[in-house]
């Protein structure tokens, strides 16, 4: 499990309960594991009544900072937020002078919820058999009890875009609020945007050198050009599928061709998985002879295709900045400065914290590192609030603090992309949630074996 720095314990609602019952049981079962701990936090009931934080330093993102600021949510959503607002009678009021509210922050590529230990299969439920998988929607996999969505919340992150994989179409991200007790409870748009893998330049004519994102089993005996064909040939095949449903003609009913039909019509973003110049150059190429909304995600050589991205305002989802160099040329800051060079081009961008479940929790710090490398602290929390939102069509629910938008916030000690701060208390859609996760459960667990052990020695 990925290592990071430990935040202080909170008290809870699982936590306190827990103990409630320990004390009910006299004792029988104070050394044994109760069941309620192995879930380690609670769901939360939705927001029951109107709810003011005052006082606070907020960051609305798109609006600007407003001091000793007040933000007021009702029903899971945001009705006022201003200096100097009048409080309406019968608000619970919270007082949070001296803290920061920010917006939850969104990882654009994750699999939280279908991935929880890499080296048991049988936990993992990312990748389906076979090329052609559009009619994939991951929210239905989402397991609503996996140990990553609270480890996930506590470092900010309160909404993904879960995201299948595997294949030459892998199926469709999910936006997916980390809250809830089923994933029906929890989706926010089942089919956000298509994922496509582009092949691997390296069987170009053959096998010619160059750098993968994509393929499937058949991609280590087709070439390039061929498995670009297929995919050329399997968009045309659910076009032509698409046109005969809308001319009312009597066809069968295809799942698969049915699911493409929303990037078809540019109602959802189709998201290519390209790193390589070459590889970006021609999903370009591609996706304007389709007509699809391009996003790219990977985008290692980005920058080197940074004028072209810019005049056709195709945005880039950065799946690390913390990595690497990929190449003995580039320098020990290739990764770390990516998104500042892409920035200072003109470049939409969103950064991810690097598809696994396992890392998730380290988007902040994702976006911290590109802050260090040169991108200003205020696009840096775009990119992992709005611009992902945005790129997803999730703007006008998330991504920033506004009248209407989900109450979906972070209450912390300073920007929750930098280390030293706290994430005190995170809200989604109203619900004030219960900030324990498993780190944070075993760090008090054994603090308390060092605490009785030295008590005895004492």
């Amino acid at each position: 499990m990925h290592a990071h720095q430990q935040k202080a314990m909170t008290t809870s609602t699982a936590l306190r309960f827990s103990r409630l019952l320990a004390a009910v049981a006299s004792g029988l079962v104070a050394s044994q594991p109760l069941a309620l701990s192995a879930q380690v936090r609670m769901t939360v009931p939705p927001q029951s009544e109107r709810t003011a934080l005052r006082g606070a330093t907020i960051h609305t993102v798109t609006n600007g900072v407003i001091q000793n600021g007040t933000i007021i949510f009702e029903a899971g959503k945001i009705v006022s937020v201003g200096a100097n607002l009048a409080i309406p009678a019968g608000t619970k009021i919270v007082d949070v002078t001296g803290k920061h509210i920010y917006p939850g922050l969104i990882d654009a590529y994750s699999t939280v919820g279908i991935s929880e230990i890499g080296a048991v299969d049988m936990s993992n439920d990312v990748n389906e058999v076979g090329d052609f998988n559009p009619n994939v929607r991951t929210d239905v996999a989402v397991n609503a009890e996996s140990r990553h969505i609270g480890t996930s919340r506590s470092q900010g992150v309160l909404t993904t875009l879960t995201t299948p994989g595997g294949g030459l179409i892998s199926g469709m991200s999910s936006a997916m609020a980390l809250e809830g007790w089923s994933w029906e409870e929890m989706s926010l748009e089942s089919a956000a945007a298509l994922n496509v893998n582009w092949p691997d330049p390296s069987q170009r004519g053959g096998g010619r050198g160059g750098r993968g994102g994509g393929g499937g089993p058949e991609g280590n005996r087709a070439t390039y050009e061929e498995r670009v064909q297929q995919l050329k040939n399997y968009f045309a095949e659910a076009r032509a599928y698409r046109d005969a449903v809308a001319a009312g003609e009597q066809v069968r009913t295809d799942a698969r061709y049915m699911a493409m039909i929303p990037a078809l019509d540019r109602k959802i973003p189709v998201v290519v998985s390209a790193s390589g110049t070459s590889q970006i150059n021609d999903a370009i190429t591609w996706a304007k002879q389709e007509n699809l909304r391009l996003i790219i995600r990977g985008g290692d050589d980005a920058i080197h295709v940074a004028a072209r991205l810019k005049a056709e305002n195709i945005p880039v989802i950065l799946t690390s900045t913390m990595d690497a160099p990929n190449r003995a040329h580039e320098g020990y800051d290739a990764a770390y400065s990516r998104a500042a060079q892409l920035h200072k081009a003109g470049v939409k961008f969103a950064i991810s914290g690097g598809s696994g479940s396992l890392y998730t929790d380290r988007l902040p710090y994702e976006a911290g590192v590109a802050v260090a490398f040169g991108l200003p602290e205020e696009e840096a929390i775009k990119a992992v609030t709005i611009n992902a939102a945005e790129f997803m069509g999730l703007a006008d629910r998330l991504g920033s603090l506004e009248v209407g938008k989900q109450a979906t916030f972070l209450i912390t000690t300073g920007t929750p992309i930098d280390m030293t701060s706290d994430i005190l208390q995170a809200y989604i859609q109203g619900r004030e949630l219960d900030m324990n996760d498993i780190q944070k459960h075993f760090f008090e667990k054994y603090m308390e074996k060092v605490r009785q052990k030295l008590k005895i020695i004492s």
